[in-house]
C-alpha cells in the first residue's frame, strides 16, 4: 500500500521537480515519477521508490549483456516488448495515465514517448548506448554512436513493442507527422528535459481537450513553468486558466505579468492583454 498525500504535499512535488529539473545532469526517470506524483498525490514517496526498484529490476532480467546496437536493440525487444508485453496502442491517447510512468510501469501500456522512457531507464540502469529519438509526432529509442552511420546506428519503436525500425520506416513515420522528409537532424539525442516538456505537453492537449480536467491542464503548465527553458507563452496559457476556474485576481496579475513580457516586441497585444486583465479584476465586482 503506498502511503498517503493530502494536497499540502503537492508544493514539497513541485519543489523537488524543479530542484531536480535544474540540477547538473536531471535525472528522467525522477522527473516522469514526480509528475506522477503531482498527478496523483496517493503515490507518495512509496510508490516513486517502487517504480525506481521496478526499473532496476526489469533491467536485471536481461539475461546476458549484449555486444552492438542491434543486439541490445533485440535483447530489449525480447524482455521489455515480448517477455513483459510493454506496448502502445491507438486508445492508449484517450487516458492520462498513459503519461504517467508510475501508471506505465503498473499497465504496461502508454504514449510511445513514456514507453521510450522505460525502454531508455532500463536500457541505460543495463549499460546499453541509448537515447532517446524525438521524431516528430513519434518518439522512438536510439541505440549505437548518435551521428553514427546506418551499421552503428539502430531505431526501435516501443510504441509497436519494440519493432526495429529501417530507414524508410523512420521517413514513413516522420512523413505520416509533418508531410516532410526525414532530416537527419530529428535523429539527434533528446536531451531529458526536452523530453519532460514535450510529456507535459501532451498532457495539457490531453485536459485541453476535456474542459473539466482544467485542474490537469493548471499543473501540467505550472510543471513546465518550473523547467529552465520553456515557451513564455506557458504564462498567458496559466493566466487563462486561473481565471477560467475563478481566480480572477492571480489570473489578472499573470496577465500583467506576461503583457509586460511581450511588450517590447508586441505593445498592441500587450495593450490587448492588460485590458483582459482589467476586465478578469472587473468580474470581482
Amino acid at each position: 500500500m503506498n502511503e498517503s498525500s493530502g494536497p499540502a504535499d503537492l508544493p514539497d512535488w513541485r519543489r523537488q521537480f524543479a530542484d531536480e529539473a535544474r540540477a547538473e545532469q536531471p535525472d528522467l526517470a525522477t522527473l516522469c515519477l514526480l509528475i506522477g506524483a503531482v498527478a496523483d498525490p496517493r503515490l507518495g514517496r512509496t510508490g516513486i521508490d517502487e517504480a525506481q526498484i521496478e526499473l532496476d529490476r526489469l533491467a536485471g532480467l536481461l539475461p546476458f549483456r549484449p555486444v552492438g546496437p542491434r543486439s541490445w536493440a533485440a535483447a530489449l525487444a525480447e524482455l521489455l516488448g515480448a517477455r513483459c508485453g510493454f506496448e502502445g496502442a491507438a486508445g492508449d491517447y484517450r487516458r492520462l495515465e498513459s503519461s504517467l510512468l508510475p501508471e506505465v510501469l503498473r499497465h504496461r501500456r502508454g504514449l510511445p514517448i513514456l514507453l521510450s522512457v522505460v525502454w531508455l531507464e532500463v536500457a541505460r540502469r543495463a549499460g546499453a548506448p541509448v537515447y532517446g529519438v524525438a521524431l516528430p509526432g513519434h518518439f522512438v529509442v536510439g541505440f549505437g554512436r548518435p551521428g553514427g552511420s546506418g551499421q552503428e546506428l539502430v531505431l526501435a519503436d516501443p510504441f509497436d513493442g519494440g519493432r526495429l525500425l529501417t530507414g524508410p520506416d523512420a521517413e514513413v513515420l516522420v512523413a505520416g507527422a509533418t508531410g516532410e522528409p526525414l532530416d537527419p537532424a530529428m535523429l539527434r539525442p533528446a536531451d531529458p528535459l526536452g523530453i519532460v516538456l514535450r510529456i507535459l505537453n501532451n498532457i495539457r492537449a490531453w485536459a485541453a481537450a476535456r474542459p473539466e480536467r482544467s485542474d490537469v491542464q493548471l499543473w501540467a503548465v505550472e510543471l513546465s513553468l518550473l523547467l529552465p527553458a520553456h515557451p513564455a507563452r506557458l504564462r498567458y496559457e496559466r493566466a487563462q486558466l486561473l481565471v477560467q476556474r475563478g481566480d480572477f485576481l492571480a489570473g489578472a496579475a499573470e496577465l500583467e505579468g506576461y503583457a509586460d513580457v511581450v511588450d517590447a516586441v508586441e505593445p498592441a497585444t500587450a495593450r490587448t492583454i492588460r485590458q483582459r486583465a482589467r476586465a478578469a479584476r472587473a468580474r470581482l465586482n
